[in-house]
C-alpha cells in the first residue's frame, strides 16, 4: 500500500535516486504563489480573493498524480516506469471540490480554473485541449480513464491538503472524510462546470482575471519546480534615487523627471543624462506603486539592440554594485552572462562558466530579478497567454516601464507595442518613453494608447553645446569621388565612421578604404561591423571598437565601417561621419556617434544621397534597397535645404515633425494604429482565453525573431562544442559562438539538420568580413549581399 511519505510529484533528476515528493512540491508551488502575491501585490482591475484563489490553486494543482497510473509513470521504484497517458490536472479537480466543499461554488470553479489550465489549453479542438479530450458526457467512461486510486492515500492527502489550507489562512473549516469514488465523481462534476462557464465567449473582464490567474499558478509552478527563487526588494527606490543624486547638481529635466507621478514622455540629447533622468523618474514610480498596491515592482529597462542591452545591463548593475540584481531579457541572455564572465577572469573554466552562465540565463526566465532589461518582445508575448506566457503578463502587473528609442519599429511593431502598453497601464503600471528623436505625431499616439496622459518633459530647450555641422553630398557614399575625401580624412588623423545601409556597400567600403587605414594607422586600425557575423567574431569586432573608439578612451584615428546595427548599438566616439541617406531618425542616431560628448568644436556628418531601386519583387523603390523612398526622399529634402547648417536637437525635432506631418507621416500614422487595433483585437480581448495559441505563437516568432544557421565548413566545431559538457543547454551555449543570425525567410537558403536541430548554409565567410554569398543547389545564388538587412 502506497503512503504519502512515497507519493511522488517528480521523476528523479539526474544522478539522484528518487524524484520530489507530491507534499514537497505542493508546498513549494504554495509558497512560491505567497511570495508572488507579496511581490506583485494587489491588482486593481481582479476581484479581492485572487490572490486567495491563486494561492489554492498552488497547493492544490497536482493533487490528481496520487493516481497510480501517475506515480507508475514517474519511477521512483525498482519497477520500469510506464507511460500514464492522462491529464493528472483533470483528477486534481475532485480534491478542489472536496477540500474546498465549504467555500462558494464561485470560488471553487476559479481555484478549479486556476488547477485544470496550468499546464493544456482548455478550449478548442484536438487531444491537447483538456475540454476536448473529455467531450464524452458519460461518468463511467470518464472514471474508466484514470485507473485506481487507493483509499488510505487520498483520505490522508485531502487531509494533508487541507491542513496546509487551514495553516496557510486560507480555510477555515474542515470538510468530511473523502472516498475513492468521490475524487472522479468530483472532478468530472467541476470539470462540467467549467465547461458550461468557459467553453463559450468571455466578457473581457472575466477573460483577463483568467489569464492572469493561468498566469499566477504556471509562474509559481515553474519556480517551485525549477527550485528557483524570486527577489523581493526593487533596489530602484528612494535610496537609490537619493544615491545617484548625491553630491551631483541635477539638470533642470532630471528634477523634472523625478517629480512626475505617472507616465514620462521625455525628449533629451545625447549626452544629457536621459538615462540617470528615467532612472529617478522610475524611483518615484516604485515608491507610489509600494504605497498603493503593497508589493514590489518590477523594472523594465527595454531597448531595441542585444548590444545596447547588454551595455545597458551592465550599467546599471554597476550602479547597483551587483550585477545579480539585473537580468538580461532577451534571446542570448545566457551569452551575455557567458562574455561577461570570460572578460571578468581570463583563467576562466569556459565549460563551468558555460553552465553558470545557463544558469543566470534560466533564472531570468523564472522572472528572479526586479531589474530586467531587454527587448519589448520578450515582454509582449505575454498577449499569447497560455501556460508558456500567461506568467509573463502576472509579473508585469505593477511595473515599471522604460521603453528606450521607440523609432527603432516598423509600424507593425510599433502598433503591437502601443497595444501592450495600454495593458501594462490596465495592469497598474507606469511607463516611460524616452529618446532624442520622438515626434510629435508618436507622442499623440501614446496619448491615445495611454488612458492617463503623460507628463512631458523637453530637455532639447536647455541650450545643450553644439556637437554636428551638416553636409549633403550629391554622390553615393560608394563612389569613387566619396572615397577619395573619407580618404582624405584618414589622412588628416581623423577617426571616421562610415554607415552604409546594407552589407554590400558596407564592404565595397571597407575593402577600398581599409588598406589605407591600416597602412596609416597601425593593424586594428579598420573594422567592419554588420548584422551577419557569426556570434563569436562579433563580440571580438565589439570588443575591439569599444577599446579602440569607446566613449572616454584616448584618441586613436582609424576607421570603423558598419551598416546601421551601429544606430543604438554602441557607445563610441568619432571625429566624424560619412553616410548614406536613411529616414531622418536613423541619421540622427549615427550622427550620435560623432563627438559624442560635445567636449570638440562641432564635427562634420557628411550624407550622401542613396541609390533608389527596386528589391527583387514589386515596384516600390527603396533607398539602397532598405529604407521606405518617402520618408528617405523627404529628409534628404530638408537636409539639402540646411546644408552647412550647425544641428541642434531642438531644430531637429522641428525637421522630424515636418515629415510627419506629411501625407506619408499621416499615412504612417494611421497603419500604426490599425495595427495597434487589430493586435488589441485578436490579442487583448481574451475572449477565449484558455484557446490553443501554438499557431499563433510559431507566427508571433516568424514576425519578431530571425533564424540561426551555422556554415557547413563549421558543422565539426559546431558539435564538438554541443558535445564538451554534460549539460545539453550549455553545450548549445559553447556552441552558438558559431551561429549566424539571418531573417526567418532565409531558412530556405539551407538545409535543416535534423540531428543537430540546426540550419547549415553552404556560403562564403570569414571572420573579418562576415557573411558572403551563400551558395544553393539551385540554379545561380538565392542570396547576394544587400538583399537581407
Amino acid at each position: 500500500m502506497r503512503k504519502l511519505s512515497h507519493t511522488w510529484a517528480k521523476s528523479p533528476r539526474k544522478n539522484q535516486q528518487t524524484g520530489e515528493l507530491l507534499t514537497a512540491h505542493s508546498m513549494a508551488a504554495l509558497e512560491a504563489a505567497q511570495l508572488l502575491s507579496s511581490r506583485v501585490g494587489r491588482i486593481a482591475v481582479l476581484p479581492g480573493d485572487f490572490w486567495r484563489w491563486a494561492c489554492l490553486a498552488c497547493l492544490l494543482h497536482d493533487a490528481g498524480k496520487v493516481a497510480e497510473g501517475f506515480q507508475l509513470q514517474v519511477g521512483n521504484g525498482p519497477a520500469q516506469a510506464r507511460r500514464w497517458g492522462e491529464r493528472h490536472e483533470v483528477l486534481s479537480l475532485g480534491f478542489v471540490s472536496h477540500v474546498l466543499a465549504d467555500l462558494p461554488q464561485a470560488d471553487r470553479e476559479w481555484v478549479a480554473l486556476g488547477v485544470v489550465t496550468h499546464h493544456r489549453p482548455l478550449t478548442g479542438l484536438g487531444d491537447r485541449c483538456i475540454f476536448a479530450r473529455h467531450a464524452d458526457p458519460d461518468p463511467a467512461s470518464f472514471i474508466s480513464r484514470f485507473g485506481p486510486v487507493e483509499l488510505p492515500l487520498v483520505t490522508e492527502l485531502a487531509a494533508w491538503l487541507t491542513a496546509k489550507a487551514q495553516g496557510a489562512a486560507l480555510l477555515s473549516s474542515v470538510p468530511s472524510g473523502m472516498q475513492p469514488a468521490d475524487v472522479y465523481r468530483l472532478a468530472h462534476q467541476m470539470l462540467d462546470a467549467l465547461k458550461d462557464r468557459w467553453d463559450r465567449i468571455m466578457s473581457r473582464r472575466s477573460g483577463l482575471a483568467a489569464v492572469l490567474l493561468q498566469g499566477a499558478v504556471t509562474l509559481a509552478d515553474h519556480v517551485s519546480s525549477a527550485h528557483g527563487s524570486l527577489q523581493t526588494r526593487q533596489p530602484i527606490d528612494a535610496a537609490f534615487a537619493h544615491a545617484l543624486s548625491a553630491g551631483v547638481k541635477l539638470h533642470k529635466h532630471q528634477e523634472l523627471a523625478a517629480a512626475v507621478q505617472g507616465h514620462l514622455l521625455l525628449r533629451a540629447p545625447t549626452g544629457s543624462g536621459k538615462t540617470e533622468a528615467v532612472e529617478l523618474w522610475a524611483a518615484t514610480q516604485v515608491e507610489a506603486i509600494r504605497k498603493t498596491c503593497g508589493g514590489e515592482p518590477r523594472v523594465f529597462d527595454t531597448l531595441p539592440y542585444l548590444a545596447s542591452i547588454n551595455a545597458m545591463a551592465t550599467r546599471i548593475g554597476n550602479q547597483l554594485g551587483d550585477t545579480a540584481l539585473v537580468g538580461v531579457a532577451h534571446s542570448k541572455a545566457a551569452s551575455y552572462h557567458l562574455n561577461q564572465s570570460v572578460c571578468d577572469d581570463s583563467n576562466v573554466d569556459t565549460i563551468q562558466a558555460a553552465k553558470k552562465a545557463v544558469a543566470r540565463g534560466e533564472a531570468t526566465r523564472l522572472f528572479q530579478e526586479m531589474v530586467r532589461v531587454g527587448t519589448p518582445y520578450q515582454l509582449m508575448r505575454g498577449a499569447l497567454a497560455g501556460p508558456a506566457h500567461a506568467g509573463l503578463l502576472i509579473d508585469a502587473a505593477n511595473s515599471v516601464f522604460i521603453l528606450d528609442e521607440l523609432h527603432a519599429y516598423d509600424t507593425q511593431r510599433m502598433g503591437i507595442i502601443l497595444a501592450m502598453l495600454g495593458l501594462w497601464e490596465e495592469l497598474g503600471g507606469r511607463i516611460a518613453v524616452i529618446s532624442a528623436t520622438l515626434p510629435r505625431a508618436l507622442s499623440a499616439l501614446l496619448c491615445d494608447a495611454l488612458a492617463q496622459e503623460p507628463t512631458e518633459v523637453n530637455a532639447l530647450d536647455d541650450g545643450w553645446a553644439v556637437r554636428h555641422r551638416l553636409s549633403v553630398c550629391p554622390e553615393p557614399l560608394t563612389s569613387a569621388s566619396s572615397i577619395e575625401k573619407i580618404a582624405a580624412r584618414l589622412q588628416a588623423n581623423e577617426a571616421v565612421l562610415l554607415v552604409a545601409n546594407n552589407i554590400a556597400d558596407a564592404r565595397l567600403l571597407y575593402n577600398a578604404l581599409g588598406p589605407l587605414a591600416g597602412q596609416l594607422h597601425g593593424p586594428g586600425a579598420a573594422l567592419l561591423l554588420h548584422s551577419r557575423f557569426k556570434a563569436g567574431d562579433r563580440a571580438k569586432i565589439e570588443k575591439q571598437i569599444m577599446e579602440r573608439y569607446g566613449v572616454g578612451v584616448p584618441h586613436m584615428p582609424g576607421l570603423l565601417v558598419s551598416t546601421q546595427v551601429v544606430e543604438v548599438s554602441l557607445n563610441v566616439d568619432f571625429s566624424s561621419i560619412h553616410t548614406s541617406g536613411a529616414p531622418l531618425e536613423a541619421l540622427l542616431q549615427r550622427f550620435g556617434r560623432v563627438n559624442r560628448l560635445a567636449k570638440r568644436e562641432p564635427a562634420d556628418v557628411i550624407v550622401h544621397h542613396p541609390d533608389y531601386r527596386k528589391r527583387r519583387s514589386g515596384t516600390a523603390l527603396w533607398a539602397d534597397g532598405v529604407y521606405d523612398e518617402a520618408p528617405t526622399k523627404l529628409t534628404m529634402g530638408i537636409l539639402e535645404r540646411n546644408h552647412g547648417a550647425m544641428l541642434d536637437e531642438k531644430v531637429t525635432g522641428e525637421w522630424l515633425d515636418e515629415i510627419y506631418d506629411s501625407p506619408w507621416g499621416i499615412q504612417w500614422a494611421e497603419d500604426v494604429t490599425s495595427h495597434r487595433e487589430q493586435f488589441s483585437e485578436a490579442f487583448l480581448q481574451f475572449k477565449l482565453p484558455f484557446d490553443d495559441r501554438t499557431k499563433l505563437a510559431d507566427e508571433f516568432d516568424e514576425m519578431f525573431d530571425g533564424i540561426e544557421a551555422v556554415l557547413a565548413d563549421d558543422i565539426d566545431n559546431y558539435t564538438t562544442a554541443l558535445n564538451s559538457t554534460d549539460e545539453k543547454s550549455a553545450g548549445r551555449l559553447l556552441a552558438s559562438e558559431y551561429l549566424l543570425p539571418l531573417p526567418h525567410y532565409a531558412v530556405r537558403l539551407g538545409r535543416f539538420d535534423r540531428d543537430l536541430r540546426v540550419v547549415v548554409i553552404d556560403a562564403e565567410y570569414d571572420a573579418e568580413s562576415g557573411l558572403g554569398t551563400i551558395r544553393t543547389d539551385k540554379d545561380g545564388p538565392v542570396y547576394l549581399l544587400g538583399e537581407l538587412l
